[in-house]
């Protein structure tokens, strides 16, 4: 597999985590949201999603602010664009 191959396998995975997170996150308890977040937020600094991974800091920290919520399945809808665009 070659580096172009590897970086496209690892931010596909990276949306699909990402996009099912923003699915769970809007039916999850507080203890939930915060748990979801944290792990979102250790995946997007490692792919460079530092904006999803600053959001998902803030409703680590919140989670109740439903306004970080929207705030965040905006950033992952504009990763899942980049990176559809990037792996044509």
């Amino acid at each position: 597999m070659g580096d172009r191959a590897l970086e496209q396998e690892v931010l596909s995975m990276f949306v699909q985590q990402a996009q099912s997170v923003r699915d769970q996150i809007g039916r999850s308890n507080d203890k939930q949201r915060r748990f979801l977040a944290h792990g979102l937020k250790g995946s997007a600094r490692g792919v460079g999603a530092f904006i999803v991974a600053e959001l998902a800091d803030a409703l680590e920290n919140d989670p109740g602010d439903k306004g970080a919520i929207g705030r965040l399945a905006e950033a992952i809808e504009d990763v899942r664009d980049f990176v559809a665009a990037i792996s044509r």
